[in-house]
């Protein structure tokens, strides 16, 4: 027989038990309560995430992530600009390299279009070049306007900053560009000619960033072009995407450090010491596609003794046509009978040359009296 003690300590434990019981059973019921609203908002963010889909994709309840339909809709963006490029294009075949007024009541000005830039690499100390160029072939004053609106040409000398900057030479080029206005100065560039190949890389780095051009070509400031013919040979090839277009060549890699052409990374090209092909470096010409990839992998490419072998070796490892232009190889002859050359120390002048009866006109011309 239990005492009355015993009754009490039972009935507190039972009564202790119950409570314990209910707490845990409103913890649970909070605890169902909480997950069963998260479910609800996650349920409700599925139905306005999949209604999204079906209004951008148009394929009704489906499997889509939104990642994929994020990459639908930028392809669909990227078919339309591609079909309106193709439309443009045909029509710049048609019309020429500028695009013209679509209706001739329009007072709209006609959409240009950039078939190249053209950057001359120049240095100090080759003022004279320069005006020969002038002279030549160069538009100068409102005509280099004109040469952009009509053919979509761009021309501008290239230069770097003096070791020094700020002396006598940068000024020296300060003032003819103040004068003529046809210089892109490359303010981060030192001007050596141990640097030309980091200079060239410069140019088409601040090229593809400043204009959006078909082409970008480098050319060197003895070198004379027939900007017709020139922009003839590019606009044939405004159907390939990946094209590097100049007088393509090989040669042999000079070890030894008294050499002109001497290669401090001959060790690089074998045994055999012969360069891959590139085009040759007086007149070359990349695509945007190939400029824009220069831009963008500008701090891992790189450069060697010489641009034109720089150039070369950047597309090497690319899905790149190589396109050997004979129009480009420095040695070619018009087809009228005088040699394409320029006399660079008596300054003959070119373009009366290319004006004589029975002439058709250089096209390209080298003179290297360095």
């Amino acid at each position: 027989m239990r005492s009355r003690g015993s009754q009490n300590r039972l009935s507190g434990y039972s009564f202790g038990s119950r409570v314990s019981a209910l707490f845990f059973t409103m913890i649970a019921t909070m605890a169902t309560i909480y997950v069963a609203g998260r479910l609800w908002q996650d349920a409700e963010s599925r139905v306005y995430l999949m209604e999204q889909l079906e209004k951008r994709t148009g394929q009704g309840h489906s499997a889509v992530s939104v990642h994929d339909t994020l990459k639908i809709i930028a392809c669909r963006e990227q078919q339309k600009k591609l079909s309106s490029l193709e439309m443009e294009l045909a029509a710049a075949r048609k019309e020429g390299f500028v695009s013209k007024q679509s209706s001739a009541n329009s007072k709209k000005q006609p959409t240009k279009k950039i078939l190249s830039v053209i950057g001359v690499m120049t240095t100090f100390g080759r003022k004279k070049n320069r005006d020969a160029i002038r002279k030549a072939w160069m538009p100068t004053g409102a005509s280099i306007k004109n040469l952009a609106d009509q053919k979509g040409i761009i021309v501008r000398f290239v230069i770097g900053r003096s070791a020094n900057r700020g002396d006598s030479l940068d000024k020296e080029i300060e003032r003819e560009n103040s004068q003529t206005n046809d210089f892109i100065i490359l303010d981060d560039q030192v001007e050596a000619v141990e640097e030309n190949a980091k200079k060239t890389k410069s140019f088409f780095i601040y090229a593809v960033d400043n204009w959006n051009a078909e082409f970008y070509a480098k050319v060197n400031d003895d070198v004379y072009v027939n900007l017709d013919a020139f922009g003839g040979v590019l606009t044939s090839h405004l159907d390939k995407p990946r094209v590097y277009i100049g007088c393509m060549k090989s040669g042999e890699v000079f070890s030894e450090p008294t050499h002109k052409w001497y290669e401090p990374d001959w060790w690089k090209f074998g045994d055999g010491k012969s360069y891959f092909q590139h085009a040759s470096g007086e007149v070359y010409v990349i695509s945007k596609a190939l400029a824009q990839f220069i831009s963008i992998n500008r701090f891992i490419l790189r450069t060697y003794a010489h641009d034109d072998v720089s150039t070369g070796s950047w597309f090497i490892g690319l899905d790149v046509m190589h396109l050997d232009e004979n129009k480009f190889c420095c040695s070619s002859w018009s087809t009228g009978d005088f040699p394409l050359s320029y006399d660079c120390a008596t300054g003959q002048d070119v373009d009366s040359l290319s004006r004589r009866p029975g002439t058709v006109g250089y096209e390209l011309c080298l003179c290297d009296n360095r």
